[in-house]
């Protein structure tokens, strides 16, 4: 009997062991949000049912934020309210999705020199534009959970801005090119993207803009930050959501080389201009969305891609603008293996005021608006105006006095706003006429066509679509050379 029980005993306990290790073995669904791969087993195609990938947005992430409404700037401690305006994911999951709403509150008003509010009130401003600082706490998902959250404002972010591809460069499109053919589907799909996040946006109409500006022409006006301004908030910590397990079809995609024709989003680790940067200095951008071939996972986000400026130009006199061109040339995946690739930059986000071109070749640079020549011959023609004198017949005197006061509001308008209207009013000069005439046409030419141009300014976390490919295998020193080779000066 007692024998009995013992084999009974050892039975149920081999049992509830088997059980156990059942169990353990099936690992729980991965939650909805979040991912981030830290390592995989060495040699990539093998993987234990016991590893997992932990789903983390790692500290120091950029979450793009769109201010859905334009907001008045009143006083620090003020709400401000927004939209993620492009996805956020942690190794292949989707954790924070396009549309997520973001709040936050204005933590300092800068104040203003004395130096550039004497400036601003000779130009008719009275409430110069004060410099602010944002800090967004709370993400509200889809499903109506809050996260808190710890963020800093990327420098240079804070503006609307727009998302801009390169030019095709008008090359015939052939079967042969189909990788081709896939790279500007790619690209016409990032623009795509873009152009749907920012539809979350309340763009004011017409007769709102036209008030907006004539309101900003006061000398006393509020301050507004605009509906479609975009804050790149920086993750203080990071954001645990659990883990999925580590498949070996996971594991095994991970050694496909990208397809042809392949396009990444990624963000750029470090603030690019062509004021300051240097020929052959490394650039770093990490993806922030994963690579698919179809349902086949290639790259996680958190991959990395290095490389260096190969050609700069800083802004020069006569209005020329400067000029940047990037390329990448190692992709580095999250455990450390690198792969030699060549890329494209397609597409990139760039401030609406900034008017910045991409060749067909990646290559950036910095334009000038058109409006320069409305602008120049607008203060042309006030100088003009401020030229013409009036009847210099005595009996006509009062006509003599309104023609030139005429003249000389003209004059003071193109110059000195304030200053030179209350003068040209005051004084009844034809010689100070001319003179604040002169003066705002000479200032307008120069500052739209002699002065220097403008520096082409990639911030920190700009969002880049670039082209990527595996490099092919380098020649053997004894192979042949092309005839017609030629070096790169």
């Amino acid at each position: 009997m007692a024998t009995g029980r013992v084999i009974s005993a050892v039975f149920l306990t081999c049992g509830w062991v088997n059980s156990a290790q059942a169990q353990d073995a099936v690992t729980a669904p991965a939650p909805a949000s979040a991912p981030v791969l830290i390592h995989r087993p060495a040699g990539g195609v093998k993987a234990s049912t016991n590893e997992t990938i932990p789903l983390t947005v790692p500290k120091g992430t950029a979450v793009q934020v769109v201010l859905d409404k334009e907001v008045r700037i009143q006083r620090v401690g003020q709400s401000v309210h927004g939209r993620v305006a492009e996805p956020v994911y942690a190794f292949d999951k989707l954790v924070i999705p396009v549309g997520t709403e973001v709040t936050g509150q204005i933590t300092q008003l800068e104040g203003v020199s004395g130096g550039k509010r004497t400036l601003d009130a000779l130009n008719a401003d009275f409430t110069p534009a004060r410099k602010l600082q944002i800090e967004f706490d709370d993400l509200q998902l889809i499903d109506g959970r809050h996260i808190p959250i710890h963020t800093t404002v990327t420098r240079g972010s804070g503006q609307v801005i727009q998302f801009v591809t390169a030019a095709d460069g008008g090359k015939k499109r052939r079967v042969k090119d189909a990788a081709s053919e896939k790279a500007n589907q790619a690209k016409e799909e990032a623009k795509r993207q873009w152009d749907n996040a920012m539809k979350q946006v309340h763009e004011p109409g017409k007769m709102h803009k036209i008030r907006r500006y004539a309101v900003a022409q006061l000398p006393v006006h509020p301050q507004y930050i605009d509906a479609g301004t975009v804050y790149f908030a920086e993750l203080e910590q990071p954001l645990d959501f659990g883990t999925e397990p580590l498949t070996p079809e996971i594991a095994a995609s991970l050694n496909t080389p990208p397809p042809p024709g392949s396009s990444v989003h990624a963000r750029l680790m470090k603030g690019l201009s062509s004021a300051t940067a240097e020929k052959s200095e490394e650039v770093e951008a990490v993806l922030s969305q994963p690579l698919f071939d179809g349902n086949h996972l290639v790259l996680p986000q958190g991959s990395r891609l290095r490389g260096s400026v190969v050609q700069v130009r800083p802004a020069r006199r006569l209005s020329r603008n400067g000029q940047l061109r990037i390329v990448f040339n190692e992709l580095v995946l999250p455990d450390g293996v690198e792969q030699k690739v060549e890329t494209t930059l397609e597409g990139v986000q760039s401030g609406k005021d900034a008017h910045v071109k991409l060749d067909s070749e990646g290559g950036a640079e910095a334009t000038t608006s058109k409006t320069r020549y409305l602008a120049t011959a607008v203060a042309l023609t006030l100088a003009a105006a401020s030229t013409s004198g009036g009847d210099t017949d005595v009996d006509n005197g009062v006509a003599h006095v309104k023609a030139n006061g005429g003249a000389q509001v003209a004059g003071g308008v193109n110059g000195f706003k304030v200053v030179g209207v209350v003068l040209g009013l005051a004084v009844h000069s034809r010689a100070l006429g001319y003179t604040m005439g002169a003066y705002g046409a000479g200032m307008s030419v120069y500052s739209h066509f002699i002065a220097r141009g403008r520096d082409l300014v990639f911030p920190k976390n700009t969002a880049m679509e670039i082209a990527i490919g595996t490099r092919a295998s380098a020649p053997s020193p004894s192979s042949p050379k092309p005839a017609d080779a030629k070096l790169e000066n």
